[in-house]
């Protein structure tokens, strides 16, 4: 049965209520092992092949802090601008779920190895919005629960559940916010702007993969409505798990229109967890949110409180790698971009792309032209993310090259491009095994010259009485014979020696 949802106009939300945001964004470390124990943390292992008496919290075993983690986590706070903690330890949070094997998980509460940071968030036009980060702290993921038969693949409806635990005790940073205000109709845009921002500077530290398609960067986005001017924070709901940039963005925007609907209706807001249907852009309710009470949090006895030394913060300093914002400034005055050509690039996510085929040996123009058009097209044709396409820097640069010797067209360029998109091999064997290459023998192109003045008299008698211009049909009667191979400013040339010009 299906329940319909009384929704609120976005502009009437905004000239009523002001949005408050609080993100919440789950990162999974990609260290060889699991935050306390030497499983591996490899993704798409067949089932609980990846565990062991620790991360399935059986007695008698103990945990042991993988450092790795730890300096992933202390070089995250500092990217953040982060006060890193001088002394912090971890704490049980006590919750019954099938996926945590230990019934409780290992996270910190009180006392996060870094806090009081910010982040600046540059939105599409231009604008940045500093959001402020309450605390980034280490804890350890949970497993997965397959749900099986029903319509949905949750729970409600399944004939069964299955359950996985070898993501279970997976290295965790939870970075979460400050209340993010004063955003009005613009809080949607900050929402996916934010996780945007973060995700490539954790892409630039090279903590983690942030594949969000894979769980591996998880954002939480807390949504409530206050009325204008009012003293208070309205109740907030937690849409868990938004797993894309754009279901961020539509999240928060739904939340917001059916929150103020309920509000404007006399209602009130329920403190609880929802989750995103991606095919209908909704929320639905899942559980009443607890409070920390709730969790009954309390010290782990199993671990010794960790203090990082100043010394070793420092040089885990010297480590960072130039920041994602400073990164783009630079590229901008070496390509001579304007601000709305790096905009174009960033929002395409292709700042890494074009710089690493620049690095190959392409030129920053023609590289920038290749990833924020055409390949930007197959990879909305493929519903996938530009850097998800089966096309490396390397083989964009070597077709470039192609071209720029006269190799190719750039219609052969594409045609070159959409056999390696199709798995044909590197560009050099796409246009061997299809017969791609520039047709640059002038005795090829003289006979398929005069075939086609031959073929059109009419035409070669406009040239010959100095209607150059005509030469344009003979052209494209040359190119279409040469299915497209020949260099057609070469084949202009020959035309107009043949006829005198």
């Amino acid at each position: 049965m299906t329940t319909t949802v009384a929704l609120m106009d976005y502009a009437d939300v905004i000239a009523r209520f002001d949005p408050v945001l609080g993100l919440e964004v789950h990162v999974e470390l990609s260290t060889n092992t699991k935050m306390f124990c030497g499983c591996p943390t490899v993704f798409g292992g067949e089932p609980n092949t990846q565990v062991c008496p620790t991360c399935l919290g059986l007695p008698g075993s103990l945990p042991v802090v993988n450092e790795i983690a730890v300096e992933s986590a202390i070089r995250i706070g500092l990217a953040l601008n982060c006060e890193i903690a001088e002394w912090c330890r971890f704490a049980r949070k006590n919750y019954f779920y099938p996926d945590m094997p230990k019934n409780f998980q290992t996270s910190q509460y009180d006392e996060p190895i870094a806090f009081d940071g910010w982040l600046d968030v540059t939105l599409d036009d231009g604008e940045v919005v500093r959001v402020q980060v309450e605390r980034a702290h280490m804890e350890e993921d949970t497993g997965k629960s397959l749900h099986v038969g029903g319509a949905t693949g949750r729970i409600h409806g399944a004939d069964y559940s299955l359950l996985d635990y070898n993501r279970a005790g997976v290295p965790l940073i939870e970075i979460v916010t400050k209340p993010i205000t004063g955003t009005g109709e613009r809080a949607p845009e900050v929402a996916r702007a934010y996780v945007a921002t973060l995700r490539d500077l954790l892409k630039a530290l090279d903590v983690s993969d942030v594949r969000m398609d894979q769980g591996s960067l998880r954002c939480d986005a807390n949504v409530s409505l206050m009325e204008k001017d009012a003293p208070e924070f309205g109740t907030r709901t937690e849409t868990k798990n938004v797993n894309s940039l754009r279901s961020v963005e539509r999240a928060v925007r739904y939340e917001m229109t059916r929150q103020a609907a309920l509000l404007a209706d006399g209602g009130s807001i329920l403190q609880e967890t929802r989750h995103f249907e991606e095919a209908s852009g909704t929320t639905r309710g899942g559980r009443r949110k607890e409070t920390s009470e709730d969790y009954r949090y309390f010290p782990e006895p199993d671990l010794v409180p960790i203090a990082p030394s100043r010394d070793w913060v420092e040089r885990l300093r010297t480590t960072l790698p130039e920041m994602p914002a400073a990164r783009r400034k630079r590229i901008q005055e070496e390509w001579s971009l304007t601000d709305l050509e790096l905009r174009d690039l960033v929002n395409a996510g292709a700042v890494d792309l074009v710089a690493a085929t620049v690095d190959a040996g392409a030129s920053a123009a023609e590289a920038r032209s290749w990833w924020v058009s055409y390949l930007s097209q197959q990879a909305n044709n493929r519903s996938v993310e530009l850097g998800e396409l089966p096309i490396t820097a390397g083989q964009v640069a070597r077709v470039i090259a192609l071209v720029a010797d006269g190799s190719l067209t750039n219609k052969l360029a594409r045609e070159v491009v959409d056999g390696v998109l199709a798995g044909e091999g590197e560009p050099d064997e796409v246009v061997d095994r299809r017969g791609l290459k520039v047709v640059s023998d002038d005795s090829a192109l003289y006979a398929a010259v005069d075939e086609a003045l031959a073929a059109q008299p009419d035409v070669a008698e406009k040239i010959r009485d100095g209607k150059v211009a005509a030469a344009g049909a003979i052209v494209g009667a040359v190119m279409k014979a040469t299915k497209g191979q020949a260099d057609a400013k070469r084949v202009r040339e020959l035309i107009l020696e043949r006829c005198g010009g």
